[in-house]
């Protein structure tokens, strides 16, 4: 036997005794009795009740299986509290001593943490069935019992809120071992990376700080800024029929906003980012590595830990096949098909919305929305894709798990990685479908007067004669301050006023309990056993705080890749965007820390040594930030065209040094329609252009193209194929540069391969020992 009793030797990880119960009221006892999970459900006083006969005898199956359940009806609910017995804790450290991949697994070679009872207990209820076939899930779902909860560690609890969940720590470094002890290396690791990801993120933020910078430095003396400012061009209606000519000075602010996202100091930063996210992951591997092996779980085995528990809740159990079937298989990617052509369809909305609503605010009362309607379209855009995207995260998860259903998964690990990569890639799609049309399509499938595209009559919006990347960045900008701004609002604010609302309740519960413990009493074997009402204050201060699931930690990387997202694939519109990510990681972090420790219920602490298939993901996110940047700079961007002009059309070329290279850009960008009456009404819908009380009949727009025929100019061309040459010569440099970064930096640091090794000598040194010892015994 590994230790006298589960009750006389649960220790912390560090090895120290843990009393399970430090409140201020109850003298802390290491002898103390607790509780591992507690089941609630609505009284029914019906005996013959369907819902209460699948009660008894869901308890009583549990019974079966030597777990002990104390019962107490508290108003309208009745409490459940379950606890396992040591027997079943010896089977699990035997069988883990004798596995393959266990044999070191950190604190479980000891006595056996609260953290492992939870888990273990929370299997077994999830893999108890009635006579009826319906496990736990299916009888929650029945409202058979309501809900199901493990308990908070008050001392564990305190010493987190003292060192970690609090926000005057917002610059103190994490404890992630006491973390790994009470939430299990799940939530540990998950916490591990956003930490190593907010590090990373400073030099990051840090260059595209300089970047925005350096184009805040040429803000006044800027060329481009200057012409379009100081010009005289009558610009073509942007719209049909309410719409008219206009002056391209009107835009000066526009010209401003854009020269600071999209100049020179893009591209290399475009550049690192890509280069970043590579070093970021190979950085983080070595980071993971290096605590894992401290943890002991570096060769933990996730079927062989679920086979190990199927035997402890079940010594007859069967092994569960791998099962694959081309039909479910060829039948879930219809329905993901059909989903992605939903979302896309939605952004297709999104567009539509933008191309009518630009018109008909350009007729409005109000001055500034009439002088600014394009931009006000694309805000509003934004806030609307804003509005889509949280009701579609919804609908998206709905889909997510009926098609792990249609799949039927082995396992729930297999189940949680299927779902992860449903889900992300709705969400992707949700999210970036919107920008992806704003960066390539934008402005380049409008066509030209004479030969309008249009959509239901309407036609579609052009880009700015500044470029098209500052509808980008307005897009990016609200969707990422709107995301996290308000998502952090609402994912704290919920569970902090659930907490708040219970406090008096729990208050008049502690005072009864001070003067119930005076009485309470101890068994024979030492423990104390304080009365139903204390055992019943600390349920229900549990039962109180927000609800948490198997998929709670979900949310959290889902968050957190999305924003990477976000920060790396569309980064050289949006150069702030790292310095966004970093402000809010530094209060997120401390935000899911007060968030897990003081206002939801305890997760189930988890067993793991990666974060799983998001490993994956974040490597897919920055390949497609190679693939994204080079096309945002190469097609969306104007650093092309400007760079053909310096060296092939500006006034450089003939070797002049009296004017600035760039002179005369925006001119040379511009395309002229000379518009009879019959084209302006086909074209327009109005009977004259008319500007200042003067008629026009010539107007300029954003093209290369000829003023006879509309035909594309051979300068058109040329700037086509030098951003097709750039992109590639773009994504071939920094994909060869990531290969580099990932071959210097090795995934395992030396001193972890090193106490690796070091265990195995002395784990196999130890069997032979034990081997030895045995014979000798014999003879």
């Amino acid at each position: 036997m590994f230790f006298k009793t589960v009750e006389e030797s649960i220790e912390l990880c560090d090895g120290q005794k843990d009393s399970y119960s430090t409140d201020p009221l109850l003298p802390s006892t290491p002898t103390q009795r607790t509780f591992d999970y507690v089941l609630v459900a609505h009284v029914v006083n019906d005996d013959t009740d369907q819902k209460a006969q699948r009660q008894r005898a869901f308890i009583q199956q549990l019974e079966k299986k030597k777990i002990s359940v104390t019962r107490i009806v508290h108003d309208d609910k009745v409490f459940f509290g379950l606890r396992a017995p040591s027997e079943m804790f010896e089977d699990y450290q035997y069988l883990l001593k004798v596995s393959d991949s266990c044999n070191w697994c950190g604190d479980e070679r000891g006595s056996v943490t609260q953290a492992t009872r939870i888990r273990m207990v929370n299997f077994i209820l999830q893999h108890t069935y009635i006579n009826t076939g319906e496990n736990l899930e299916e009888l929650l779902m029945k409202h058979v019992f309501e809900t199901m909860f493990c308990l908070h560690e008050r001392k564990k609890q305190k010493d987190l809120k003292k060192k970690w969940a609090r926000w005057s720590g917002l610059f103190t470094e994490q404890p992630f071992n006491d973390i790994k002890c009470y939430f299990g290396e799940k939530v540990a690791l998950y916490y591990l990376w956003l930490g190593w990801y907010t590090k990373l993120l400073v030099p990051a933020a840090a260059l595209g700080v300089l970047v925005f910078l350096y184009g805040l430095a040429f803000f006044n003396t800027n060329p481009l800024i200057t012409e379009v400012c100081q010009s005289d061009i009558i610009m073509c209606p942007r719209c049909d029929k309410r719409c008219t000519v206009w002056q391209l000075s009107e835009t000066c602010t526009y010209a401003k906003v854009s020269h600071l996202f999209d100049n020179e100091g893009t591209v290399a930063f475009a550049m690192f980012m890509a280069i970043w996210a590579t070093l970021f992951l190979e950085l983080w591997k070595r980071q993971r590595a290096r605590h894992v092996s401290q943890w002991k779980v570096y060769d933990w085995c996730e079927e062989e830990e679920e086979l190990i528990l199927e035997i402890v809740n079940d010594p007859n159990c069967q092994p569960k096949q791998f099962r694959h079937s081309y039909l479910r298989s060829t039948l879930v990617l219809i329905l993901v098909t059909l989903m992605l052509m939903l979302i896309i369809g939605l952004a297709h909305a999104l567009v539509v919305f933008r191309v009518v609503a630009a018109p008909l605010m350009s007729e409005g009362k109000w001055d500034f929305i009439k002088d600014h309607a394009n931009i006000v379209a694309v805000i509003l855009g934004a806030v609307l894709h804003y509005l889509t995207i949280q009701i579609m995260t919804r609908v998206n998860r709905w889909v997510s798990l009926k098609l792990c259903d249609i799949e039927k998964t082995n396992s729930f690990a297999a189940t949680e990685r299927s779902f992860t990569v449903k889900m992300f890639t709705f969400q992707f799609f949700t999210l970036f479908s919107s920008l992806f049309y704003v960066a390539f399509f934008l402005g380049r499938i409008n066509g030209h007067p004479g030969n309008y595209v249009r959509i239901a009559g309407w036609r579609l919006e052009e880009c700015h004669p500044s470029g098209c990347l500052t509808d980008l960045f307005i897009q990016m900008a609200v969707i990422m301050l709107l995301k996290q701004t308000l998502n952090n609002i609402f994912e704290f604010t919920g569970p902090w006023l659930k907490n708040s609302l219970s406090r008096n309740h729990a208050k008049k519960l502690e005072r009864k309990c001070g003067h119930c413990y005076r009485k309470a009493c101890r068994d024979e074997q030492g423990r104390v056993e304080p009365c139903d009402i204390c055992k019943l204050r600390d349920w229900l201060r549990n039962y109180h705080l927000a609800n948490t699931d198997a998929f709670s930690l979900f949310n959290e990387y889902l968050e957190m890749v999305v924003q990477f997202s976000f920060t790396t694939i569309f980064v050289a519109a949006f150069p702030l965007a790292p310095l966004l990510a970093l402000i809010n990681n530094i209060f997120e972090i401390r935000l899911d820390a007060i968030k897990m420790v003081r206002l939801e219920r305890r997760l189930v602490p988890w067993k793991t040594n990666d974060i799983g298939v998001w490993t994956k993901v974040l490597e897919v996110i920055g390949v497609l930030a190679v693939i994204a940047n080079g096309l945002v700079i190469g097609i969306t961007s104007d650093f092309i065209p400007r760079l053909v002009y310096r060296y092939l059309y500006g006034p450089c070329t003939n070797g002049s040094t009296q004017t600035h290279c760039m002179q005369g850009y925006i001119n040379d960008t511009l395309s002229t329609a000379f518009m009879t009456h019959q084209a302006i009404k086909k074209d327009f819908g109005l009977e004259q252009m008319v500007l200042n009380g003067f008629n026009v009949t010539q107007c300029s727009y954003r093209d290369y193209r000829s003023d006879e025929d509309y035909a594309l100019t051979s300068q058109f061309w040329l700037v086509l194929a030098v951003r097709f040459a750039f992109v590639i010569l773009f994504e071939h440099v920094v994909v060869v540069c990531k290969f580099i970064v990932a071959w210097f930096v090795p995934d395992n640091p030396t001193q972890v391969k090193n106490d690796r090794m070091h265990d195995k000598l002395a784990r196999l040194k130890e069997e032979i020992r034990e081997m030895k010892r045995s014979k000798s015994t014999e003879v």
